[in-house]
C-alpha cells in the first residue's frame, strides 16, 4: 500500500511540473506578444502624427524670439 501511495504521489508532482513550466512558457508567449502590440501601436502613432508634430515644434521654434 504504501508503495503505491509513494507512486502516486511521484505521479502528481511530475505532472504538476509538466503544467508550470508549459504555463510559464505562455505567460512569457502572451508578454512577447503584447510587447510585439505596444510597439506596433508606437510606431503607428508616430508615422501617422509624426509630421503633424514636427510642423508644431518648427511653428513654435520659428514665433519664438
Amino acid at each position: 500500500m504504501s508503495s503505491l501511495m509513494v507512486s502516486v504521489i511521484s505521479f502528481i508532482a511530475g505532472v504538476k511540473d509538466r503544467f508550470t513550466s508549459e504555463e510559464k512558457g505562455a505567460t512569457a508567449v502572451e508578454y512577447g506578444l503584447l510587447v510585439a502590440l505596444i510597439a506596433a501601436v508606437i510606431v503607428g502613432t508616430v508615422l501617422t502624427l509624426g509630421q503633424d508634430v514636427l510642423r508644431g515644434f518648427t511653428t513654435v521654434t520659428t514665433a519664438l524670439p
